[in-house]
């Protein structure tokens, strides 16, 4: 089973998508889900339209959120360096405000990684620079945290 490691800070620029694709490349089967409506991680992984993509991260909460079916592994490409990356974009600002009225709002990330979770040594989930609701679902999802601070 996977281990799920969150890389959070309120702050933008102290480096996690830079310390969630370093730890990626650690020659273990690894999949980064980006958690960020920013999609840093998905353009520096070599995604050059992320709002033009249909399978996202957004559309996987939307699947656990709506209690809809749908498979957990659509929309994760793979790097030319062997991680997988579940890709966002800016659907992800409007997963934010569903989860405002959600069931369980708080774990509808965690729903979503368990479905792949089998599948990988870890899943890397990079937040965006805030303590909203996205961050809060990757808290809730992850095993370990790294909380990045810039001094």
């Amino acid at each position: 089973m996977g281990r799920t490691i969150a890389i959070a800070s309120r702050k933008g620029g102290v480096g996690k998508t830079t310390s969630a694709v370093g730890l990626a490349r650690k020659g273990k089967s690894v999949i980064i889900l980006d958690c960020d409506p920013q999609h840093s991680t998905t353009i520096s992984l070599g995604m050059k339209e992320p709002d033009k993509l249909d399978n996202t991260l957004a559309s996987a909460m939307l699947g656990i959120i709506n209690d809809t079916d749908f498979d957990p592994f659509a929309g994760i490409a793979q790097h030319s360096e062997g991680v997988g990356l579940l890709p966002s974009n800016n659907a992800l600002s409007g997963v934010e405000l569903a989860l405002v009225q959600a069931m369980s709002r708080e774990s509808v990330l965690r729903q979503s990684v368990s479905r792949v979770k089998e599948e990988y040594d870890y899943i890397v989930l990079d937040c965006n620079p805030n303590l909203g609701l996205l961050t809060l679902n990757a808290l809730s999802a992850a095993d370990s945290v790294i909380v990045m601070q810039l001094n």
